[in-house]
């Protein structure tokens, strides 16, 4: 039943314009910001952890923004995913940084790009593969697309793995092939997967796969961003290299510095930040939750 629904709320969002769908997004924010429910209470704990300089009201119109980006973000994906390929990439307007994609897949060890939870993170992956073979990992669905899933988000040969060990290797032998590796940095890690390492300041639970993977394959590490443009016109999508320290050891160093370059991404534009994601999740051994 949910899964009929959802197909036909994409299909309903992807036949209406882009501007009228932003606009709607932005009316849905307001709602959200007014009404009390999840997505409200989880991004005002998170900003009120990540933002303490801030007085209340400059949190308060963060919050209403971001809750608006939400709701874009949510009706968005009927183009992302359901235009043809050419017709969703119109949509990137403005791009930033390309020379630092092509010059990492020059060298010849592949490139792990990274995309946070920040801005159209759903259009990267296809961008990303206009330029070349990618495989990138993926959770499963938890209302059965993952069929549908793959298919959108492949529609240019993007290859989804799942985060297990089998998609890892497939990860591992794409970065081998000078391919590129698509990853989510900013997920929370399955146990075992990850350590404690400082994002806005708190300890956040941090996956350690991207720092294994740098460490071994000298790959270069890429992170992109496509951020939404005002008044529904589109995506400007930014890519930047991220420094060396990533690529090397030890691995607690090599995150922390991960999580410094994600966050002064995050801070360039806020709002666009998916704070309704419970990011701080698990805590250390005698923390309290923070949710």
């Amino acid at each position: 039943m949910l899964r009929s629904i959802v197909l036909t709320a994409l299909r309903i969002t992807a036949a209406v314009p882009f501007r009228i769908n932003h606009a709607i997004g932005y009316g849905l924010g307001v709602l959200l910001a007014w009404i009390p429910n999840g997505a409200r209470r989880v991004t005002r704990r998170n900003l009120a952890y990540c933002f303490p300089e801030l007085d209340p009201t400059e949190r308060r119109r963060l919050e209403r923004a971001s809750l608006a980006h939400l709701a874009r973000g949510i009706l968005e994906l009927g183009a992302v995913w359901l235009w043809p390929a050419h017709r969703t990439l119109e949509l990137v307007r403005e791009i930033d940084g390309l020379e630092s994609l092509k010059s990492a897949l020059d060298e010849g060890r592949g490139a792990i790009m990274l995309t946070p939870h920040l801005g159209a993170f759903e259009i990267t992956g296809l961008f990303c593969t206009h330029y070349g073979p990618a495989t990138a990992l993926f959770r499963p669905s938890r209302i059965g697309l993952d069929q549908e899933l793959c298919r959108w988000r492949g529609r240019l040969g993007n290859r989804l793995v799942p985060t297990d060990r089998k998609g890892v290797l497939a990860v591992r032998r794409a970065l081998e092939r000078g391919e590129v590796a698509g990853i989510l940095p900013d997920q929370n890690p399955p146990s075992g997967g990850g350590i404690f390492a400082p994002f806005f300041g708190i300890q956040a639970y941090t996956m350690t796969l991207v720092s294994r993977l740098a460490i071994a394959t000298g790959a270069p590490v890429l992170l992109i961003v496509a951020e939404r443009l005002p008044h529904g016109r589109g995506f400007r999508v930014i890519c930047r290299r991220m420094s060396d320290e990533i690529c090397r050891k030890p691995v607690e160093q090599s995150v922390c510095a991960m999580n410094r370059e994600i966050e002064a991404a995050i801070r360039r534009a806020p709002e666009q930040y998916l704070w309704s994601y419970k990011r701080f999740k698990k805590r250390p051994d005698g923390v309290p939750t923070r949710y």
